[in-house]
């Protein structure tokens, strides 16, 4: 079996929580050295403790990602300790749904902020280092979201169809640099983006449909380790995923 996983320098967004952790685990357990990035510097901290302890390769670099510069200054720090990077998955995001009638400008920002200016920052960051190296793999998360509209869900749903977008011309781009370039779009998986949600009634039905059919962050875990252990001549460009039990 092909092992393209192994000895990769990958670094994850948002790998605090949610899918960026479950990812984290998994290709860590793959034989990665994975650099975990978040907000959160006491949970990254533990996880690494925790991977290092099982045998395995990892490092927590506190990162905002709308912070342009503290993105940049963790992928260099990166570059700096290994010599190359190999993957950054751009996982970090924020879902705080609400009509646009309630006028959350507050929220709206945040969302511009993480989900898509965030994204930016980590393609910013790692793009030279793997045109100098004429090798890497951009991972971007988008969302089902980003391929169909939902009610309370409409800037949500902008920033997820922008990172499609951006990323759909990032791949047309680095063909010259040998880059592969996959966004993931997941449906319904259980993390803590519900609790972004402040409209209390909105966060209540959401959780109550995610009782029912959501699926644990493992499953996102996988699609990432897919797309990266393809051989180097092969672009995933795509992967949507949702649970079986999802009807929308």
């Amino acid at each position: 079996m092909m092992d393209n996983v192994k000895d990769k320098i990958i670094v994850i967004t948002g790998a605090s929580s949610g899918n960026g952790e479950a990812a984290a685990r998994h290709l860590a357990e793959r034989g990665a050295v994975v650099v975990l990035a978040a907000r959160r510097e006491d949970r990254i901290n533990a996880l690494r403790d925790e991977l290092i302890a099982a045998g395995y390769r990892a490092q927590a670099l506190p990162t905002d990602v709308a912070d342009k510069v503290q993105v940049r200054q963790t992928v260099d720090a990166v570059v700096e300790e290994y010599g190359r990077i190999d993957v950054i998955i751009n996982n970090a995001g924020v879902m705080p749904l609400a009509p646009l009638e309630q006028l959350k400008t507050d929220e709206w920002d945040h969302m511009i902020d993480v989900n898509l200016k965030g994204t930016l920052y980590g393609i910013a960051a790692a793009l030279p280092h793997m045109q100098r190296q004429k090798s890497g793999h951009i991972i971007n998360v988008s969302s089902v979201y980003g391929h169909k509209m939902g009610p309370d869900a409409t800037v949500y749903c902008a920033t997820k169809f922008a990172v499609r977008a951006l990323s759909e011309g990032l791949r047309q781009e680095v063909k010259p640099y040998n880059i592969r370039t996959t966004i993931i779009s997941p449906g319904l998986v259980a993390t803590e983006l519900l609790d972004h949600i402040s409209d209390t009634t909105i966060q209540a039905q959401t959780r109550e449909f995610a009782t029912q059919v959501a699926i644990p962050p493992d499953s996102f875990a996988r699609m990432v380790a897919f797309a990266i252990n393809e051989p180097e001549n092969v672009d995933v460009n795509e992967i949507l995923f949702r649970p079986t039990a999802q009807p929308i």
